[in-house]
């Protein structure tokens, strides 16, 4: 079992100092820290294509690289959107339906494979991920777009599209998007009965041991292309409870923490060695309405229980006023594709109570359904909710689950989830995540059959495929009014997220759940 940094902490000095003298790599290696990471739960797979989600991604990032990566630290904040090299070293524009991408040589996987443009190929495969009848079903979401990835050498690769994609880029530098071995990956899923659990990637950190419900280990990958891992291990141990991963930061067990709630954070910056890092996530905590359950079919029923919510009561008494109520399911970051006009959410219960009587609502009951952990401060919002629902005459019922596994998420009429912004611009926010292609279309059939999903699809579809400023903004603002008026969901705000780290660790959080601990994001040199 690896020791946690903090019983190493009193070597480190030592190891500088051997740095600084003829010692050679393998010993350095051995007397690297640990480190421990408390998080709330844990991916049930390592598949980076299937586990697209706050927990999956946390770990993964580190497991497996990006053609192209985002860096989030070249803007304050941790929210940049600057794409560098990352397994490839260039990528070009050839014509409108073209890129073609130059792979980094002499990059091997963590079974010793070196990289290939076959591997690259086949990643990105319809059978695998971009198809319609794809192993991976969010796959679509994400690479629809692709018409072929044509293998042209050993270290050349052209992107080609069905119709010109203004986001192609940052489409390989986002979810999904991490590039597996293939002949690895073929042969665990034959193992595994269709999907691998644990295949391999190019990442600093390399999985070591998985027990379900308990922890991750991952180990250093020292033959990294992008430097040598300042951790010799990453352990990600799973802590439900909050006050006992905070116990565990203060007592030196954990040296980061996740999931830190707002009256967490004057507590852990009270000790000298500990301290609160937060960002603002360019994701949103989400409600989701069944439009074809019987209760909820009428939009204004919908309609009414968003305008019951005051959001802004919420921020206040749930997370300190620091969350941010975004203006509907479109954000600042997406630039000139932002209409800063539009109302996106209201507050305004009178209309709320107009709207029950027109859909002549009789009281039925609407449950609620929520889990306490998944997401921080789902289960008090949802407590403050459905006291504001029921001031404007709705038989409401919370449901409180602790897993939503094995549960027929299509028969929820109200459910708690959360949509992550996965590129700047509307693409990757509300057409990713509520699209033909998504949970609520695909999956759980909660948004389909109404004209309004319908004319959605349609502008969708154009907001994707031209590259006409004009043309895709019409479409965009089109699609954020047609969503709250057919109110299959609503945002409820930007959480803060805040980490719990000890000071010794030099480490910043991004407004994405990833958590980068590549060289240049982790040391140990102190503050």
């Amino acid at each position: 079992m690896p020791a946690s940094l903090s019983s190493n902490r009193l070597i480190l000095g030592l190891v500088s100092a051997l740095a600084l003298g003829s010692v050679s790599l393998p010993v350095l290696a051995q007397e690297r820290p640990d480190l421990v990471v408390g998080v709330a739960d844990l991916p049930p797979t390592l598949e980076p294509g299937k586990e697209l989600s706050n927990v999956g991604t946390r770990v993964n990032y580190s497991i497996f690289d990006t053609l192209i990566r985002r860096d989030f630290l070249s803007a304050e904040g941790g929210g940049g959107s600057e794409l560098v090299p990352g397994l490839a070293t260039s990528w070009t524009r050839i014509d409108d339906l073209t890129l073609e991408i130059k792979l980094r040589e002499g990059v091997k996987f963590h079974n010793g494979s070196p990289l290939t443009a076959e591997d690259v190929a086949f990643t990105f495969s319809p059978e695998r991920l971009s198809g319609e009848n794809a192993l991976l079903p969010e796959g679509p979401a994400y690479f629809s777009v692709l018409s072929e990835v044509k293998v042209i050498d050993p270290t050349t690769l052209h992107f080609i599209t069905k119709a010109p994609d203004p986001l192609l880029e940052q489409r390989l530098a986002s979810w999904a998007s991490w590039v597996v071995n293939k002949e690895d990956w073929l042969a665990k899923a034959e193992q595994d009965g269709g999907l691998p659990m644990f295949p391999v990637g190019t990442g600093p950190y390399m999985l070591e041991e998985y027990k379900a419900d308990e922890k991750i280990v991952l180990s250093a990958n020292d033959g990294y292309f992008g430097g040598v891992p300042n951790a010799a291990t990453v352990t990600f141990r799973e802590v439900p409870e909050p006050s006992t991963r905070v116990a565990g930061l203060v007592s030196g067990e954990f040296d980061i923490i996740t999931n830190v709630s707002p009256d967490q954070i004057e507590q852990i910056n009270s000790y000298d060695d500990i301290e609160a890092r937060s960002v603002v996530l360019a994701n949103s905590h989400v409600l989701v309405y069944s439009v074809t359950d019987p209760v909820m079919d009428d939009a204004r029923i919908r309609q009414a229980l968003n305008l019951a919510i005051d959001r802004d009561l919420l921020n206040e008494a749930l997370w300190g006023g620091k969350a941010v109520v975004p203006n509907g399911h479109q954000y600042p970051e997406y630039g000139d594709m932002y209409t800063p006009d539009f109302v996106g959410v209201e507050y305004n219960p009178e209309r709320a109570r107009e709207l029950l009587k027109e859909a002549g609502y009789n009281g039925e009951l609407i449950k609620y359904t929520t889990q306490p952990n998944y997401y921080l401060n789902a289960l008090p919002a949802a407590q403050v909710i459905v006291e504001m629902w029921k001031e404007v005459g709705v038989n409401v019922e919370l449901n409180v689950v602790e897993s939503l596994t094995g549960v027929d998420v299509g028969a929820l009429q109200v459910r708690t989830w959360s949509n992550s912004t996965r590129y700047p611009d509307p693409v990757g926010g509300v057409w990713n995540t509520w699209g033909p292609h998504s949970g609520p279309q695909k999956t759980n059939k909660t948004w389909i059959g109404t004209e309004g999903v319908a004319r959605f699809n349609e502008l969708g579809a154009v907001l994707e495929s031209t590259v006409d400023l004009a043309t895709r903004q019409e479409a965009a603002w089109e699609m954020i009014d047609i969503w709250k008026a057919d109110a299959p969901g609503t945002v409820l705000y930007q959480p803060l997220e805040t980490y719990g780290v000890a000071k010794d660790v030099n480490w910043n959080p991004y407004t994405f759940y990833y958590m980068d601990l590549r060289p240049y994001n982790l040391s140990f040199e102190g503050k």
